[in-house]
């Protein structure tokens, strides 16, 4: 998997949101919103190839979580940003 070339993590008045840089990718009528520990995921796989486990070591690296709850976290996450169009690729 890779974020999708045109997508940015920013901070907007404290929230993390995902943003679109490129016309190609512009649709107003979403605003992609990420908790702390999403955030965390996405600064460690961006702008290179990543797996579902790089995800999990990347959340059980940053917060005291077991495996188990951590791949369910980032099995949903990758899902998510795969149906939202920001990841693309599949696991």
């Amino acid at each position: 998997m890779r974020i999708k070339p045109g997508f940015e993590l920013r901070n907007v008045c404290g929230e993390n949101v995902i943003i679109s840089s490129g016309r190609e990718n512009i649709d107003f009528t979403k605003l992609i919103s990420m908790n702390a520990s999403a955030a965390d995921i996405w600064k460690a796989v961006f702008d290179k190839e990543f797996t579902v486990d790089d995800m999990v070591a990347a959340l059980m690296n940053e917060y005291e979580v077991d495996e188990e709850t951590a791949r369910k976290d980032c099995e949903a996450l990758a899902k998510s940003g795969i149906e939202a169009g920001f990841i693309e690729g599949g696991f």
